[in-house]
């Protein structure tokens, strides 16, 4: 045994030398580079359900694809009354009903929500409006006055503050509306210009972006839009008749998009 210690306590003197070393270098050090910032969204809901609401649909492929691009999403929702509660079973107004934006965009949410007052571009990198009728009832009058509606004070002041911020924005659907009613001269799709036998049967849309001073690029709906220099980006998502799966690749486009203006 004494002939064993004595071979390997040189070695372990030798190697103890070098730990104080070892034990110094930050572990930043083995790797190559440090890990990327997480982009920091805020997505803006309208509420849940499609003819009153954010469209689910849209919300929950945002939100998987935000997930997917690593990003840190906070959902805000304006603290006001609906425009109308639709029942979805029958397509018409619920005349006795009524409902709140934020309360109903918290279903989406799972309850973390923020009230829409409190978001500013400062805090974030991005931000995304996905569609549903809500963008043109709940934060827009688009449903009902076109292209001389109103955009809801808190919608507007968002955009104004992300655009003047040079930080990405990203509607899908309807919601591209917003952006043509507040930042004039964006480039912006809801899809296609013609109904083609109801494939697009909200085409129509096109010609009302256009009269608000903004300038409509057609697109497919697994395709999206980017105004490059209004670091705007859009998406036809639901203005398309299609499979549910062809729009969820369009509102991936449209994530991958933002993400990638974001910079992280």
């Amino acid at each position: 045994m004494a002939a064993v210690r004595a071979l390997v306590a040189p070695r372990l003197v030798a190697a103890s030398a070098f730990a104080p070393l070892h034990a110094l270098a930050p572990r930043a050090a083995l790797h190559s580079s440090a890990p990327r910032p997480r982009a920091r969204v805020a997505l803006v809901l309208s509420g849940c359900g499609v003819y009153d609401r954010t469209k689910l649909h849209e919300a929950s492929a945002v939100l998987v694809h935000l997930s997917r691009g690593g990003a840190e999403v906070q959902i805000f929702a304006p603290d006001v009354p609906q425009m109308h509660v639709i029942d979805h079973t029958k397509g018409q107004p619920s005349e006795s009903e009524t409902r709140n934006v934020l309360t109903e965009s918290a279903r989406i949410a799972r309850g973390k929500i923020t009230d829409l007052a409190r978001l500013s571009a400062a805090d974030h990198d991005a931000a995304i409006f996905p569609g549903g009728f809500g963008a043109a009832k709940n934060l827009s009058t688009f449903a009902v006055d076109g292209k001389d509606c109103r955009v809801h004070k808190d919608v507007e002041r968002v955009l104004k503050e992300f655009h003047e911020a040079g930080k990405p924005i990203g509607l899908c659907c309807i919601a591209p509306v917003l952006a043509a009613k507040v930042l004039r001269g964006v480039e912006v799709t809801v899809g296609h210009e013609q109904e083609e036998g109801g494939k697009w049967p909200y085409a129509g849309t096109a010609e009302a972006i256009k009269a608000l001073g903004a300038k409509h690029c057609v697109k497919g709906v697994t395709e999206a839009h980017v105004d490059q220099k209004n670091k705007v980006v859009t998406t036809p998502a639901f203005m398309c008749e299609t499979a549910l799966h062809h729009i969820h690749d369009g509102i991936g486009a449209m994530v991958k998009k933002v993400l990638e203006l974001c910079g992280k």
